[in-house]
C-alpha cells in the first residue's frame, strides 16, 4: 500500500456500501451466505489504534465465559510482539506451546480431529521475523524442531496441525506478507462511522451542553472529523476539548491535528504532575527540566523506531535511544496515557506509544527542538551534530519534505504535518516550556510554504501530493485549494485550462470531499496529459468513473490499479475503453481487481488493442473468490478463439459471478464458441447476455450455445460472417458496387460494377440518367456508407 493509514480513513470515513456484510467477532469463522468452503485461516485488517485487538480479547473473553465458541477445546494467542524475542531459537510447535503456556505440559499432543484448536496471531505488522512461504523447510509434525518462522509459515500453509483454525490481525500495509491461496476470508475493522463518533461523545462527556459543543467543534474541522473514525483520536480530543471546556479562560480550540497533540502533551505532563507531585502548575513555560528530559527522549525513541518503521520496543531499541530499562519503566508508570510498557506471554517486556500519531508526532517534536534549541539537522547525517552556522528551519523542513516524498508508502506523512505544524508561532508559545529558542519563524514559513508548492508542481506521486496539501493546511496556507473552491463554485473550472498544479489541488478537493461523487469524466477537464495524470486518483473516490480516449499510460495504469486495490475505494463501474493499453497494462490493472478490496463491478476494455496474451489473467480475476465484476466488455480487440479459450476457464469456474460478457468483434469462430459453450454449461447460473457480433460463429457455433439451454441468456450474433475474422477495422468492411446509372461516360464498369477504369477520351455508350455525372469523371456506389470511416481501394495506371 502506498498511502499513509491516515488517507485510507480519509475515504474510509465517507464509504457508503449496500454490499458488504458485517461480521461478529464471535463469528469470525463462520462461512457467509453462499460460502461453500470452510473457513481455516481469517485475516482481519485495520489501521493502528482501530480495534483489532480489542476484538481478540472479546473473541477470548466471551469463549472462557462460556457465552461463544463452545465447541473450542483451546485457543492459543500468540501476538507476533512475543514471537519476536525467539527469533534466534528452534522449538517445535509443541515445545513452543508450553513455553507460553506451561499448563500444557501435561498434555502430549493438540492434535487430532477429537480436538479443536484456534491459533490466534495479533499483530503481523510487528513481525520481526522473516517469514518466507516461498522457500520455507516444510514440516508437518509437531514435535519436529525448527525456527519459530519456520513453524509459522507451515502452520499457515496448512502444512502443521491442518486441523487447526488461524486468526491473523494486521495493519493494512503488512497484510500481503501472507500469500492470498492461504486466506479463507478476510475482514476489516472499520472504526466509528459518523453516529458512532457523535456516540462515543456524548457516553464519554457527561455535561450535554459541552457534549454537543465539542461534537460541533469536530465537525468543523474536516481534518479532526476524518480522525475522530479512530477510536484512540477520540478519546485524545475529548481528554483535550472537555479539559480546555472546563477552564474559565480556554482560549482557542485546536483545529489542527498539530494543536490537538500539542494540548494532549501538555494536559498529559500536567495530569502526571499532579499526580505524582502534587502540583498544580498550569503555565507551560515553568515546565520542569525533568519533564523536559522525558517528554526528548521519547522523541528520539519515537524519531529512530518511526525511521525504522517500528510501532514496538524491545530493551535493545530503548538503549539506542539513551534510556535504560529502569528509566522505561518510570516513563511508562508516569506518562501512562502516551507511553506504556507491556509483560509478554512469558513476562518480557515489551513497549509502545499509547498510538502510531503520538509516536509520529513526539519524533517530530524532538526533529523540531534539535533544530531550533541544539542547531541541529537530525534529518541529515552530516548536520546531526550541533553547527557554529545556524540551522536554518526552512532547510529542516525541506529535508523533510524531501524524505516524506521519497517513502513508498507514507510513513513519514503525518510526522511531516506534525513537523511543519510545530513551526507556527501559535505552537512555540504553547511549548514554551520546551523550548529555549523562541521567536517569529515567519521567513522560513513562507519559504517553506513556496517549497512545498514547487513540490507540488514537480512531484509526479499522487498521494504524496495530496499530503503535501495537508501539509500547507497545517501551515494555515490554502490559496490554492480556495482558487479551485472558488472555481468550482462559480462553475468557472471547465471554462479554463488547469495547470497540472490545479489538477493536483482539484484532486486533493475532491478526495477531501464529504460526498462521493456519482461521476468522475476525466476527459471533461480541460488541462494536458500531466494534469490528467494528476486527476486519476479521484477514480476511487467515486462510483463511476469514465476514462475512455485519455491516452492512458503505465502510470495512469498503476494509479487505477492502487485505487482498485484501496480498502475504502467506492468504484463500482470503470470505462477504460479507446486507450492504446496492450496486455501489459491490463495485467497491471488485473493486479488491483484481484485484491480482495475491490468491489469493481463493470468493467469497459474496448478497443484497448488486447490479445489473447491477457486472456489467461483476466480469467483469473473471474475465477477470483474475491471478484464482483458483473459485466466485462471486451469488444474489438484482437483475442481471436484461443483467447475465448483462456477466458473459458474463468468463465466456468463456479467462483466466477459474471453476468454480461461483450465480446463483439474479437475474432471468435465455431471454436471459440464452443469453448464458451462448454464453459456455460460447466457455471450456468450467472451470465445474462453474450454479445458476439461481428463474429463468425457460425451455425455450428449458435447450435452450440443454444444447446447449452440457457434459457436466461440473451445471445447476440447478428452482423456475423467469415469478413469478421479480419483483424481491425477491416472486419466491418463490406463489398461496394457502383451505380452505372451515376458514372461519367469516360468510366468504364467491370467485374460485377466493382471496378471501374478511367478510358479518358474514349466514352462509353450509357444511356442518359438524371444522376449521371457529366462534367467529372465520378461514380457513386449504391451502398450506403454513412458513419463509416475507415475505406481502401486498389489504384492502378499512370499517376
Amino acid at each position: 500500500n502506498n498511502e499513509h493509514e491516515v488517507r485510507q480513513i480519509e475515504t474510509a470515513s465517507k464509504r457508503h456500501t449496500t454490499q458488504e456484510t458485517a461480521i461478529l467477532c464471535n463469528d469470525i469463522f463462520k462461512p457467509l451466505p453462499g460460502q461453500e468452503r470452510p473457513i481455516r485461516t481469517v485475516l482481519t485488517k485495520g489501521i493502528a489504534g482501530i480495534g483489532k485487538t480489542v476484538s481478540v480479547q472479546k473473541f477470548i473473553l466471551d469463549w472462557a465465559e462460556g457465552k461463544a465458541n463452545q465447541d473450542i477445546d483451546f485457543i492459543f494467542t500468540l501476538p507476533f510482539r512475543d514471537l519476536n524475542l525467539k527469533k534466534e531459537r528452534e522449538f517445535s510447535l509443541m515445545q513452543l506451546l508450553q513455553h507460553y503456556f506451561p499448563q500444557l505440559k501435561e498434555i502430549k499432543s493438540v492434535d487430532g480431529d477429537e480436538v479443536k484448536v484456534v491459533f490466534i496471531f495479533d499483530g503481523l505488522d510487528e513481525c520481526r521475523l522473516p517469514l518466507n512461504f516461498q522457500s520455507s523447510k516444510y514440516c508437518s509434525d509437531i514435535t519436529e524442531s525448527s525456527s519459530v518462522d519456520v513453524l509459522l509459515t507451515n502452520l499457515i500453509k496448512g502444512n502443521l496441525l491442518p486441523s487447526a483454525l488461524l486468526w491473523i490481525t494486521s495493519r493494512p500495509a503488512a497484510a500481503n506478507q501472507i500469500p492470498p491461496v492461504c486466506v479463507h476470508q478476510v475482514t476489516e475493522v472499520r472504526g466509528f462511522n459518523d453516529p458512532q463518533k457523535e456516540e462515543y461523545f456524548r457516553k464519554k462527556i457527561r455535561d450535554e451542553n459541552q457534549a454537543s459543543r465539542i461534537i460541533s467543534h469536530i465537525k468543523s474541522s474536516r481534518s479532526l472529523y476524518i480522525m475522530c473514525h479512530i477510536p484512540v483520536f477520540c478519546w485524545i480530543s475529548a481528554t483535550v476539548l472537555e479539559t480546555m471546556l472546563g477552564k474559565t479562560e480556554s482560549g482557542d480550540l485546536p483545529k489542527t491535528l498539530t494543536e490537538m497533540y500539542t494540548h494532549f502533551l501538555l494536559i498529559q505532563t500536567k495530569v502526571k504532575n499532579q499526580k505524582y507531585h502534587g502540583t498544580d502548575e498550569t503555565d507551560t513555560k515553568k515546565m520542569s527540566a525533568s519533564d523536559t528530559e522525558i517528554i526528548l527522549k521519547l522523541g528520539q525513541l519515537a524519531f529512530l523506531q518511526l525511521e525504522k518503521g517500528n510501532l514496538i520496543f524491545y530493551e535493545e531499541d530503548l538503549r539506542e535511544s539513551g534510556i535504560d530499562v529502569s528509566e522505561a519503566s518510570v516513563y511508562s508508570g508516569v506518562c501512562t496515557e502516551i507511553f506504556k510498557e507491556e509483560c509478554g506471554l512469558h513476562q518480557e517486556k515489551v513497549y509502545c506509544f499509547v498510538h502510531l500519531s503520538i509516536q509520529e508526532y513526539l519524533a517530530a517534536l524532538f526533529v523540531f527542538q534539535s533544530c531550533v534549541n541544539e542547531n541541529r539537522n537530525v534529518l541529515r547525517a552530516e548536520e546531526s551534530k550541533p553547527h557554529s552556522d545556524r540551522v536554518q528551519l526552512s532547510e529542516l523542513h525541506r529535508s523533510a519534505v524531501d524524505q516524506a516524498l521519497l517513502s513508498k508508502n507514507g510513513h513519514l506523512d503525518l510526522f511531516l504535518r506534525f513537523l511543519l505544524g510545530l513551526s507556527l508561532d501559535s505552537i512555540q508559545t504553547l511549548l514554551g516550556g520546551l523550548l529555549t529558542q523562541t521567536g517569529s519563524r515567519s521567513e522560513s514559513i513562507k519559504k517553506t510554504v513556496q517549497y512545498i508548492k514547487e513540490r507540488i508542481r514537480e512531484e509526479s506521486s499522487a498521494e504524496r501530493i495530496i499530503n503535501l496539501f495537508h501539509c500547507l493546511n497545517e501551515l494555515n496556507d490554502n490559496s490554492l485549494v480556495q482558487e479551485i473552491q472558488n472555481s468550482l463554485r462559480s462553475g468557472k473550472l471547465s471554462d479554463k485550462e488547469l495547470e497540472p498544479d490545479q489538477c493536483s489541488a482539484l484532486a486533493f478537493v475532491l478526495l477531501t470531499s464529504e460526498e462521493v461523487l456519482d461521476e468522475f469524466d476525466l476527459k471533461t477537464y480541460n488541462t494536458s496529459a500531466a494534469g490528467h495524470q494528476r486527476l486519476l486518483p479521484v477514480v476511487r473516490n467515486c462510483r463511476k468513473a469514465i476514462l475512455n480516449n485519455c491516452d492512458l499510460t503505465e502510470k495512469s495504469c498503476d494509479i487505477v490499479a492502487s485505487a482498485l486495490q484501496s480498502s475504502n475505494s467506492a468504484l463500482r463501474d470503470l470505462d477504460l475503453s479507446y486507450n492504446d493499453l496492450g496486455n501489459s497494462r491490463v495485467e497491471l490493472l488485473c493486479a488491483g481487481l484481484m485484491s480482495p478490496n475491490c468491489k469493481l463491478q463493470r468493467l469497459g476494455l474496448g478497443w484497448c488493442n488486447l490479445t489473447e496474451g491477457c486472456c489467461d489473467v483476466l480469467a483469473s480475476v473471474l475465477r477470483s473468490p474475491d471478484s464482483e465484476l458483473r459485466d466485462l466488455e471486451l469488444r474489438d480487440n484482437e483475442l481471436q478463439d484461443s483467447g475465448v479459450r483462456a477466458l473459458s476457464a474463468g468463465l466456468e469456474d463456479p467462483h466466477c459471478n459474471l453476468q454480461r460478457l461483450g465480446l463483439s468483434g474479437c475474432g471468435v469462430t465455431q471454436r471459440g464458441c464452443d469453448s464458451l459453450a462448454s464453459a456455460l454449461c460447466s457455471n450456468p447460473s450467472h451470465l445474462r447476455e453474450l454479445d458476439l457480433r461481428y463474429n463468425h460463429p457460425g451455425d455450428s457455433g449458435v447450435r452450440a450455445l443454444s444447446a447449452a439451454k440457457l434459457d436466461t441468456l440473451t445471445l447476440l450474433v447478428d452482423h456475423g460472417g467469415e469478413n469478421r475474422t479480419k483483424p481491425g477495422p477491416r472486419k466491418y468492411g463490406c463489398q461496394l458496387t457502383l451505380d452505372p446509372n451515376t458514372a461519367h461516360r469516360e468510366l468504364s464498369l467491370s467485374e460485377g460494377n466493382r471496378k471501374v477504369t478511367h478510358t479518358r477520351w474514349s466514352e462509353q455508350p450509357y444511356p442518359d440518367h438524371p444522376e449521371r455525372f457529366e462534367h467529372v469523371p465520378q461514380v457513386v456506389c449504391r451502398e450506403c456508407v454513412c458513419e463509416r470511416c475507415y475505406w481502401e481501394a486498389e489504384c492502378s495506371g499512370p499517376e
